[in-house]
């Protein structure tokens, strides 16, 4: 009897929890359904409205697809805007008629490089129609600049600020670390600019390394300054001087050395904007924010004829990946599924990564060799296609990249950990093996690595350089020795790799889709994005499982919060890697 009830109250317990849980979960779905439906229900675009972009959330490549903004891991609304969501109705407003305008409220801008460079082209787009352009900020970071740079009119705050001091690449150095705690870092490696190992056993950069950095780096600001100078109607050298000089030190100054027109608080600027799209002073201004603009609808087309784009974004790994990680399973599934689909007539690999395992770049690669011999296969590259980026990326027919897309590092590298001194001399732990064969442990983290197996992953890493610089003067039909020449792990600027003919064509997205439909002999057609997006329920699930902690260690790092992932990442490496040393920043 006293089992039965044991049982019996066990029981009960557990079906309370469950009740518990299931009304917590619909409690968070209905307060999520709540958001999102104040969001989008009624939406309507009045007539002389301007739509307001705020970009200071995360910019992803592609927009999601829930149903509801809400993250249920953080228990907050979502507020990530995806790249395609942008730049599509950016050109739904140039043709809305009840819109008269964009106002670009601007502080700091959460973007890549390539990515300020497809919005900032939507935008100049946007000005053909002869609508106008209105930005302001309180302080206008290097980015958000950028993108203001388009417009008819730059406000500013009076008591604000406007950076504009040119870019720098910083790279963060373990060495120093390393040997404090007695850990030996084992590289293997060729190229003499694979800097991603650099961090572990230098306390600078090399000299190889600053070469190519300051090479790219240049590259960037160049067309950084040569598009400001356009838009503003100024020269690349006076630019240059303000920002050699550091001339721009106070809101008065923006204005004086023309980079903008007029210091102006918000209040004014609303009463600028209801001028200039009709509106009397006594109305009340319509302004739209971009994320509720997008809860309008936009046709994507009814011809039967597709172009499929296949979103690689992220690290490359095996396994299924993620939106934000490239699965070498889930993206190979997604190409195979474009090739075999007869209705799909062209296919472009939209590529944002900084590389990551050889083996599974491979694995991809395989697909895309697949895919070209059955229909046209561009590749678009965005921020980064560097490295194992660059692998998945050469077979195509013509590869298009923006030109500060970062790309090439054509190197691999293998890296291990010999943490003996590290559990002996600090923690007093020590290890004993038993093994059935000379190499039945090669790779121990316990042990120094002997030369014998040194030899044997060296030669695992030539091989598979061999094997990429094969690929690459396979797919871009040059020389293999030329491959070797700009490759040896050099990051190059998408400008350069135009020039070495690393890439057929500078452009974004919309450029690499025009290419494909050329290519495909289609005049009407529809894009359709692949891979598909997880269900909302088991997104829902994840989002619970792992998110959570997650937000907790990026809201207590804050902008750290990047070290901490790169770190991690390193630490989940398996195999030789293809993959770019660092990324750039330019705020």
């Amino acid at each position: 009897m006293r089992q039965f009830f044991k049982f019996m109250f066990a029981s009960m317990l557990g079906f309370i929890l469950a009740f518990f849980i299931a009304g917590f979960i619909g409690t968070i779905i209905l307060a999520g359904l709540a958001f999102s439906l104040k969001d989008s229900g009624g939406v309507e675009v009045k007539d002389k409205s301007v739509v307001e972009i705020k970009l200071d959330e995360d910019i992803v490549e592609r927009g999601k697809d829930d149903p509801v903004d809400f993250d249920f891991g953080t228990l907050r609304p979502s507020h990530s805007i995806g790249l395609d969501e942008i730049k599509k109705y950016i050109d739904k407003a140039a043709g809305d008629d009840h819109v008269k305008g964009i106002f670009l409220n601007l502080s700091d801008v959460n973007a890549g490089i390539a990515t300020l460079e497809e919005i900032r082209h939507a935008l100049v787009e946007f000005k053909s129609s002869d609508k106008f352009i209105y930005a302001y900020s309180d302080y206008y970071s290097q980015a958000s600049y950028y993108l203001a740079s388009v417009a008819d009119k730059i406000y500013i705050h009076p008591q604000g600020g406007m950076d504009f001091h040119g870019l720098s690449a910083k790279a963060v150095f373990l060495k120093g670390a390393l040997e404090k705690l007695e850990i030996e870092p084992i590289v293997i490696r060729h190229g003499k600019f694979k800097s991603a190992v650099e961090p572990f056993i230098l306390d600078r950069m090399s000299p190889e390394n600053k070469e190519q950095t300051r090479s790219f780096v240049g590259a960037i600001w160049k067309t950084y300054l040569e598009n400001i100078a356009k838009s503003r109607k100024m020269t690349v050298a006076g630019l240059d001087s303000l920002s050699d000089h550091m001339l721009i030190q106070t809101p008065e100054d923006a204005v004086a050395y023309k980079l903008a027109d007029k210091t102006a608080y918000y209040d004014e600027v609303l009463s600028d904007l209801k001028k200039a799209s009709g509106l009397k002073e006594k109305d009340k201004e319509r302004l739209v924010s971009l994320k509720k603009y997008v809860k309008t609808s936009v046709s994507s087309g009814t011809s039967k004829e597709k172009i499929a784009v296949i979103y690689a974004v992220g690290e490359i790994g095996g396994g299924e990946g993620s939106d934000e990680t490239i699965g070498s399973e889930r993206i190979s599934k997604a190409i195979r599924k474009a090739r075999l689909d007869s209705s799909i007539k062209a296919i472009v690999l939209r590529v944002n990564s900084p590389g990551g395992s050889a083996l599974a770049s491979d694995v991809i690669w395989r697909e895309t060799v697949l895919a070209k011999k059955d229909k046209p296969f561009v590749v678009s590259m965005g921020d980064v296609a560097a490295s194992g980026g660059y692998y998945i990326s050469c077979a195509a027919d013509s590869i298009v990249a923006e030109p500060n897309t970062i790309t090439g590092s054509i190197g691999v590298f293998g890296l291990l950990f010999n943490s003996q001194k590290l559990f002996n001399n600090k923690l007093g732990i020590t290890f004993d093996t038993v093994k059935t064969g000379r190499y039945a442990d090669i790779g121990s983290t316990t042990r120094p690595m002997t030369a014998d197996e040194r030899e044997i992953i060296q030669k695992q890493v030539e091989r598979i350089y061999d094997r990429f610089t094969g690929i690459v003067a396979d797919g871009r039909k040059i020389d293999k020795a030329y491959v070797d020449s700009i490759g040896q792990g050099r990051v190059w600027s998408g400008i350069d790799a135009l020039r070495l003919g690393l890439v057929d064509k500078l452009g974004g997205l919309e450029d690499a889709i025009a290419v494909a439909a050329k290519m495909a002999k289609l005049d009407n057609y529809r894009t359709v994005s692949l891979p598909e997006q997880k269900p909302f329920f088991e997104k829902l699930m994840e989002d619970i499982s792992a998110e959570s902690s997650v937000s907790v260690i990026q809201a207590e790092l804050g902008e750290n919060y990047k070290y901490y992932r790169e770190l991690k990442s390193i630490m989940n490496m398996q195999g030789v890697q293809a993959r770019m040393p660092y990324r750039l920043e330019i705020y």
